[in-house]
């Protein structure tokens, strides 16, 4: 057995690349579920008050009007009111709000005591007034058709994504398990980053990758090594030719500026992962509270860059002891930065949250790599950990957590597969 090459410092690969939303949807994106787009109450009070906010303006404008005794100055000001119900409200919305308004503007105009000569300002001024509501109507009407065309979409992006990036259920094989994924391009929920856990008979495999670029070019690249590597992973009894199958697909379809980085694992046995790494950040080994990156014992490009470097993929074998965690990620996570343009210390703040519950621990680490950042990923970050439970001796005394490993041991493939 060859161990890893372990290092405590911080390590960036040498092929890795360096890769906005609204603030208002930082408080629902962190209290929601992964992949759930579920409004939160904070967004629901956000919504109400904004509905309410036109008929403020104006009753606001109808008071000034009738206290200050210039009530015709102020009649073109009632027109924010239905103008800004476009923005929050339906088109029946919109022409109460412009109903409201126009018998407001009369009613300020009666009470001024309009001379005849200013009768036909007065009932312009009202007529623009109920232009203005017909237009915001339509402009409200047109709206609420977009926003249900981008909830239509939004839904096929959720399916597809379970179709793309399939669940990870809590165990499967002998490791609890748990991911984390966040698209930079939230209303996709879909981008370049990719992972995928099946359970094979040579054991569970797993990749955890990302493909150059962003958008759709980048999600169509991530769906050909997803589909390749599910395949050879069932296939192929040796994980160099896993990555071998990958790479040659990606070679007949890659243009020539891309490629994907890449880590494949592998656990054939007990006590032993092994693991390929071409061109991606360093998985972290936690061992004892230790948290330790495994780099490579041989660099390799990233997968669709082969031809132009002589190194070839190298198989790293790592031991794993009951209790040991096991942590991939995406440079999204690594390269996120502060206001200060610090990038988020994954090593130590691992340390800080971890457990012995592996979708806690990535809960925690999310939440506070968005609290890093100031609540908006600007790149794409996926987070895998794997952790194997301890098991007590002969099998008696064993934790619930090992109980619930041995009876999902059948259930993953079901799930994932």
């Amino acid at each position: 057995m060859r161990p890893a090459r372990i290092h405590q410092h911080d390590h960036r690969p040498q092929w890795q690349l360096a890769h906005p939303l609204s603030a208002l949807r930082m408080t629902a994106r962190r209290s929601a579920p992964p992949r759930s787009d579920a409004p939160s109450g904070g967004a629901g009070i956000r919504r109400h008050f904004a509905s309410v906010v036109p008929v403020l303006i104006i009753a606001a404008v109808a008071v000034l009007a009738l206290a200050g005794g210039t009530g015709m100055s102020w009649l073109p000001l009632l027109a924010v009111g239905p103008a800004l119900a476009a923005a929050t409200s339906g088109p029946w919305g919109v022409l109460r709000i412009g109903a409201l308004a126009v018998g407001l503007g009369a009613a300020v105009g009666v009470h001024a005591g309009t001379p005849d000569r200013e009768l036909a300002i007065v009932l312009s001024a009202l007529s623009a007034l109920s232009a203005v509501t017909l237009a915001s109507s339509l402009a409200g009407a047109l709206r609420r058709r977009r926003e249900q065309v981008l909830a239509q979409v939004r839904s096929v992006a959720e399916a597809a994504q379970h179709a793309f990036l399939k669940p990870v259920p809590a165990t499967v094989g002998h490791f609890q398990a748990a991911v984390r994924y966040s698209a930079a391009a939230a209303e996709a929920r879909i981008g370049g980053d990719l992972y995928a856990l099946v359970p094979t008979p040579f054991g569970i495999r797993l990749i955890v990758g990302d493909v150059r670029g962003k958008g759709l070019p980048a999600v169509g690249v991530a769906a050909l090594v997803l589909g390749v590597f599910r395949e050879a992973a069932y296939d192929e009894p040796d994980l160099l030719d896993v990555v071998h199958r990958i790479e040659r697909s990606l070679a007949r379809n890659l243009g020539p500026d891309d490629f994907v980085t890449a880590v494949i694992a592998g656990y054939p046995d007990a006590d032993r992962m092994e693991l390929v790494n071409c061109g991606h950040a360093a998985p972290l080994l936690v061992q004892d509270s230790r948290v330790l990156p495994v780099e490579p014992a041989r660099p390799a490009p990233p997968l669709g860059l082969r031809a132009l470097a002589d190194e070839a993929p190298s198989l790293q074998e790592v031991a794993l002891a009951d209790g040991n965690q096991l942590l991939f990620y995406t440079d999204g996570v690594t390269e996120a930065r502060d206001h200060e343009r610090e990038f988020y210390p994954l090593s130590e703040r691992l340390a800080v949250h971890l457990s012995e519950d592996p979708s806690r621990t990535l809960a925690a680490l999310h939440e506070d790599l968005l609290t890093h950042v100031g609540g908006e990923l600007h790149d794409d970050a996926a987070l895998l950990l794997l952790r194997r439970p301890c098991v007590g001796p002969a099998g008696a005394g064993r934790g619930a957590a090992a109980d619930e490993v041995a009876a999902a041991d059948g259930v993953g493939e079901a799930v994932i597969g």
